[in-house]
């Protein structure tokens, strides 16, 4: 690459990053929203038919600032999500630019207006000046038609934008968990950091009365730097959840802070056929499939009429006509195209195989949410009975294991590598405990939401 090429390239480089930090100003700067939908919006309306609503869907909620460093709850990061998230405000717009074309696609051809001269070259003898105008008049039904078949779109884009407040509300909500699971686990590190330190304390004072080696304390030691090494893993983790709740939220800027939330609940009861049920009348990909149907088949009517012939008039009026004495006239032409082979056959069964694949999308969106549902279940089922048996059965003996042998290694009846495994069995029965909640409420969420996340993957 010579010279040129190379700055040539690095300059195109420098003002793609001058742009994006420009917009990047511009979006923190002028906060949620600095351009409304309403805004967008074209000043005509369209009739349309009542699109299908899904009961989960959720209405876009008004601006909610952004609060202080004070404690925040699940109902409050939800409001900030849907001020003006930007994979809702997408597709919001993505409907309104389909009812645009909605519009756009049943306005009649405008006519055409000319200018006709005839006979030029004829010293004035036979010439002609005239004017023409042209219009095409399409079939009506064709107009509707093809009006329809676009707001069949709509009404699709229109549970695209249910689905995707859905997935972005599950989005926060198992984002919120996270970061409450990961508080949680920075206390249980921290507690086994106390735990550790007090048994240095105790392996040195056993170390000076002569009952224990110089190998316990050592031991000791190493158990709190593996301790502290846990605890700041467990700090690394808590950023990264809080990074991911404030980018699920829309709100990057988002400051940590403490949340109110009870990880601890108890789950929620659910049975599959039941919960397979509702996810099947309320899913708005369903409703999405069921619109997508009726716009396939809205369009194979529109192809089945495509051969009504369009009515082409051409009408002139000449003000001068040197051929006929000079006095004005006038003529009118109609054209007609007659369909002899070209009948449209092969759009009408392209649209047949489209309603045909747009049904089998709906039976096919069925099985696949039997089979998302079924994997979540599994969790969540797998998840319940693991929290339960942590928190009736195993964190109890642990912690009572734990005190037990505390005390008798500190009467010297005890070897610390036994206080040692006590130790590491009652931290790690409650981070898995922490672990089965996480995955609890985080099933819980999806079962709930129809099973719809990843917003910002849209």
């Amino acid at each position: 690459m010579d010279a040129p090429s190379i700055s040539s390239n690095v300059t195109r480089e420098m003002n793609f990053r001058r742009r994006l930090n420009i917009l990047l100003a511009i979006a923190f700067a002028s906060g949620p929203c600095s351009l409304g939908l309403s805004q967008l919006s074209s000043t005509a309306t369209v009739t349309e038919a009542t699109p299908f609503t899904a009961a989960s869907s959720v209405s876009v909620a008004a601006y909610v600032p952004l609060p202080d460093n004070s404690s925040l709850s699940l109902d409050e990061l939800e409001a900030l999500a849907l001020q003006c998230h930007p994979s809702i405000e997408r597709v919001s717009a993505l409907a309104n630019a389909a009812r645009g074309r909605a519009l756009q696609v049943g306005l009649q051809p405008n006519p055409s207006l000319g200018f006709l001269g005839q006979q030029l070259g004829s010293n004035g003898l036979a010439e002609q000046y005239g004017v023409t105008l042209d219009k095409e008049f399409v079939d009506r039904d064709k107009l509707s038609l093809n009006r329809a078949t676009i707001l069949q779109e709509v009404r699709q884009l229109e549970q695209e934008v249910a689905a995707t407040q859905q997935r972005v509300l599950n989005d926060v909500r198992i984002a919120f968990f996270k970061v409450l699971r990961a508080q949680q686990q920075i206390d249980a590190n921290r507690q086994l950091v106390e735990i550790s330190e007090k048994g240095v304390a105790v392996a040195e004072a056993l170390l000076k009365a002569q009952e224990v080696g110089r190998v316990d304390t050592l031991q000791a030691a190493i158990e709190v730097e593996s301790a502290k090494l846990q605890l700041q893993t467990a700090e690394n983790r808590y950023r990264a959840a809080w990074q991911d709740l404030a980018a699920v939220s829309g709100h990057p800027m988002l400051p940590p802070q403490p949340l109110e939330g009870d990880l601890f609940a108890p789950a929620k009861p659910f049975d599959f056929e039941q919960e397979l049920a509702r996810v099947q009348q309320q899913s708005p990909e369903l409703f999405a499939i069921v619109a997508s149907i009726d716009r396939a088949r809205t369009n194979l009517r529109r192809q089945q009429i495509e051969t009504r012939p369009n009515v082409s008039v051409q009408g002139l009026v000449n003000w001068r006509d040197n051929g006929t004495s000079g006095d004005p006239n006038a003529g009118i032409a109609v054209t007609v195209p007659i369909p002899v082979r070209n009948r449209n056959q092969g759009a009408i069964q392209e649209a047949r195989y489209q309603v045909y694949a747009a049904e089998q999308q709906f039976t096919q969106r069925q099985l696949e949410l039997r089979q998302r549902l079924a994997t979540v279940f599994e969790k969540y089922s797998n998840a319940q009975l693991q929290s339960e048996r942590y928190r009736e059965a195993i964190l109890p003996k642990a912690e009572e294991t734990l005190n037990l042998v505390r005390k008798t290694y500190e009467s010297g009846e005890a070897g610390f590598l036994l206080l040692l495994t006590s130790q590491r069995t009652y931290i790690q029965s409650r981070l898995a405990y922490l672990e089965a909640l996480e995955t609890l409420r985080v099933s819980e969420t999806e079962i709930q939401g129809l099973l719809l996340r990843d917003g910002l993957a849209l």
